[in-house]
């Protein structure tokens, strides 16, 4: 009886997989297996054409990739995937800079005409549109969980600005502007958000940051606007950076909106209405978009699977998370625990492959290339060394791939965070070893597309719940 019942099961799950060569809409053709997804190789690239949310609720911004059509910033061109890794690169080795004590902003001169920078835009960085001022300006950043200060260049652009899509926010034509003096105490508590000291130009403070390509920076003043999210929903006397000297690898957007876990982000500014609690659903394709929500949400607090907040030594700005297994097709990883415990991991919006020690990543790699065994890898691309020539395919079946994390909870992960396209018919693993097994972890955006993160600052946890941008 048991094997005739897993003959039938079978029999379903082929019919199922030919019924979607028969669907017009691939994306609506995955078939779920207890170990492994069958879906059309078509549905693993993203489309040209833009499906957007018709989401509009209140304290909710819309959320895009960079490089999505659904972008105000979309120019047509096609990600470069070499680039990807080299800003991924980039951004983990300024994580790990911070939380390893080293200064990540030694290399910043004092003059702030003249400064260099830690960190430059990700290549799978994501955009949410808000308004400044009073009338109120929309402006593209990008969401960064990994940065404290929300700042956008300024007229009139004292030093330098780099190219944006929209016009630049000019504080003279807002009612609401006010600069933050030097003797305020928010003035002389920007270090732990900016990792430099404030300077004074007359009697108003000075803001200096920088990122981690050596090259991305901001200089401003401090000072104090309106944020509006919503018809209904603005923060009045919100501290954020003017940038009047601006530049590196920034383009398009107009600066960056910091979610970190410090007292000038936005997170801790907005507390008193929105409860230190937000959430966010990045979409399982580049072509549609996903949401930034901020308040407690009715959905999430039923639905979603949490693991406690763990504490990031060094640096008090990233959101811990710990990692106790991997499992691939339903089977855990032979990888002792103490591969995880003995490093940390950080969850981050801005770094897009989740970067694993190498232990734990050659046991993933191992086990995903014997359940690909049937399809044909191709040469290593990109920075990818496990790569698969699907030109030939018209489905593909992928393991599943679950991460276990503190809780316990079991999360797996969605098709669009297992597999990068890097060519028109080349997929590849979508992981990076740290190639240090001291290295601190850091759990990427592509491995949490489709599921609602939700963040829970004073409850000290994150939840995730699956298919959360339905």
């Amino acid at each position: 009886m048991a094997s005739l019942s897993l003959s039938f099961l079978v029999e379903i799950l082929r019919y199922a997989s030919l019924l979607c060569l028969l669907c017009l809409d691939d994306m609506a053709c995955v078939v779920h297996g207890a170990q492994e997804i069958t879906l059309p190789v078509t549905s693993l690239f993203p489309s040209p054409i833009c499906k957007a949310s018709t989401s509009n609720a209140n304290s909710t911004l819309k959320l895009v990739h960079k490089n999505s059509p659904c972008s105000p910033l979309f120019n047509g061109e096609p990600v470069n995937h070499t680039q990807l890794l080299l800003e991924d690169i980039a951004r983990v080795k300024w994580i790990r800079s911070k939380i390893s004590g080293a200064s990540a902003a030694n290399s910043l001169k004092d003059s702030a005409v003249s400064i260099t920078a830690k960190y430059g835009a990700g290549g799978t960085s994501y955009l949410v549109t808000i308004g400044l001022g009073t009338p109120k300006k929309d402006l593209t950043l990008l969401f960064d969980t990994g940065s404290a200060l929300t700042w956008t260049q300024c007229e009139p652009c004292a030093v330098s600005c780099y190219s944006q899509a929209e016009p630049i926010f000019d504080p003279s034509q807002s009612s609401s502007y006010a600069n933050i003096s030097c003797s305020a105490p928010s003035c002389t508590q920007l270090p732990s958000g900016t990792a430099r000291p404030p300077r004074c130009s007359g009697s108003t403070c000075v803001y200096a940051t920088g990122y981690g390509d050596q090259e991305s920076f901001t200089v401003g003043f401090f000072a104090t606007e309106t944020l509006t999210l919503s018809s209904t929903d603005a923060i009045t006397g919100f501290e954020f950076g003017c940038g009047q000297n601006n530049g590196g690898r920034f383009k398009g957007f107009a600066g960056l909106f910091g979610l970190a876990r410090d007292r000038i982000s936005f997170v801790e500014q907005s507390a008193t209405k929105y409860g230190r609690y937000f959430s966010y659903c990045l979409p399982p394709s580049t072509s549609s978009t996903g949401y930034l929500t901020f308040g407690m949400g009715s959905m999430t607090s039923t639905s979603a699977s949490f693991t406690p907040i763990s504490m990031v030594s060094q640096s008090s700005l990233f959101y811990g998370i710990d990692i106790t297994g991997i499992s691939v097709g339903g089977k855990p990883l032979s990888i002792p625990s103490t591969v995880f415990s003995n490093v940390g991991c950080a969850i981050d919006s801005g770094t897009t492959f989740t970067q694993l020690p190498p232990t734990a990543y050659n046991a993933l790699r191992s086990a995903f290339r014997q359940a690909m065994s049937n399809y044909k890898m191709s040469a290593p691309a990109s920075g990818f060394d496990t790569c698969y020539d699907l030109s030939g395919s018209t489905m593909v079946t992928v393991p599943v791939i679950t991460f276990s994390f503190r809780g316990p909870i079991d999360v797996q992960l969605d098709t669009s965070g297992v597999l990068v396209p890097v060519t028109q018919s080349q997929m590849c693993l979508a992981f990076q070893s740290t190639g240090d097994e001291t290295a601190f972890g850091i759990y990427g955006n592509i491995q949490q597309r489709s599921f609602e993160v939700v963040y829970d600052v004073p409850g000290g946890r994150i939840g995730f719940r699956a298919k959360g941008c339905s």
